[in-house]
């Protein structure tokens, strides 16, 4: 699948724009059908198709995005590589969460006077995918580093030309990073427990690797070492990354009638759902028994029973960021040490955490 978007130096920051996941959330759609619909690809109905476009006509979205098509940039082409490896983490679920990163990369080559491509790959090798994309012209690339493996990041460095990975970071590849804070991020979860009056606390671990599931572990374990707090090896909970496979992961784990913490930092919000669900029906009520925050300030947590507190991300400045830092490269000194950028977080608190008495 690719999705070509341009966008003009001329047309500016648009203030306030009405993002893919207002126009998804409006037809009642993915993002990514919105995505293929605005850039006239196939994948989606005609009939989803025609109604797609009417809503981002009404929402004004043409005239800050579709027009831009018309409109040449002086200044060449990014490439952003949307790379689902295995599907775990970059999937549907996810849609609204990668489509606030496209907004901001789309702002920020608005701004710096670059088209922009977006090629999407699911389940081939990045071999493949940098095969696939030799010989064309960019001026930079930015990847959505995901699910990739450290030896699939070494293999960009056939690629003599700038790029910047996001959602993922690595602090020994001698490449561009844009990332959110992690520790950070944990480090305000754990504390607002502590706060609460939490000391049991435990941690929802994901059983698919990737470098943010790695260093929220890392960061939890960390932490709480610092504040003196006793973490036992029955309270980090292993589950999948997806929806029903942490669901169906922790009612197999409750049917064991484990001793459970009485709190949970969970590695995602969408981790947190599955979990949540499976205790309902174990009638393991959240918060009373036991309380849970999220990471990613997903849509669906504001609407979930109960709200959840999580930890919410911008992702549209990491997007804006990843830009800049392809500007800079481009237009500086291309052998300048790497640039690895951390955007803090902001607790979100909603009513899945209940005071401890």
């Amino acid at each position: 699948m690719q999705i070509y978007w341009r966008c003009s130096k001329s047309s500016g920051v648009f203030p306030m724009a009405t993002k893919i996941a207002d126009i998804a959330k409006a037809a009642n759609v993915s993002s990514a059908a919105v995505s293929l619909a605005l850039s006239g690809k196939k994948g989606v109905s005609e009939e989803n198709r025609s109604r797609i476009l009417q809503i981002a006509k009404d929402l004004k979205y043409q005239q800050n995005k579709i027009q831009n098509l018309t409109n040449p940039s002086s200044n060449g082409t990014i490439l952003f590589l949307r790379i689902a490896r295995h599907g775990h983490t970059v999937n549907r679920d996810h849609d609204v969460f990668i489509a606030d990163y496209i907004d901001g990369l789309s702002e920020g080559s608005t701004t710096f006077g670059y088209n922009m491509i977006i090629n999407s790959f699911r389940a081939i090798s990045v071999p493949k995918v940098i095969e696939s994309i030799s010989g064309i012209k960019y001026q930079g690339i930015i990847v959505l580093g995901t699910e990739l493996s450290v030896e699939d990041f070494t293999a960009f460095e056939a690629l003599d030309i700038p790029i910047v990975f996001i959602d993922t970071f690595q602090d020994y590849l001698q490449f561009d990073f844009v990332d959110m804070n992690n520790i950070d991020g944990i480090f305000k979860m754990v504390n607002y427990f502590v706060q609460q009056g939490y000391k049991n606390i435990g941690f929802l671990r994901s059983n698919v690797k990737t470098g943010n599931f790695r260093l929220r572990f890392e960061a939890f374990k960390g932490i709480t070492k610092f504040l003196n707090l006793k973490i036992d090896s029955e309270s980090i909970i292993t589950v999948d990354s997806t929806f029903n496979g942490a669901y169906e992961d922790m009612k197999e784990y409750l049917n064991t009638n484990p001793p459970l913490p009485d709190s949970l930092v969970s590695s995602n919000d969408i981790m947190a759902y599955g979990v949540i669900k499976a205790l309902n029906e174990f009638n393991i009520s959240v918060p009373d028994d036991i309380s849970i925050i999220g990471f990613d300030n997903l849509p669906l947590s504001s609407i979930m029973n109960p709200p959840l507190t999580t930890i919410k991300v911008s992702k549209h400045e990491i997007g804006k960021t990843a830009i800049r830092l392809i500007h800079n490269r481009i237009h500086g000194d291309t052998n300048a040490p790497p640039v690895k950028v951390l955007i803090g977080g902001e607790l979100i608190i909603r009513d899945s955490v209940k005071p401890k008495k």
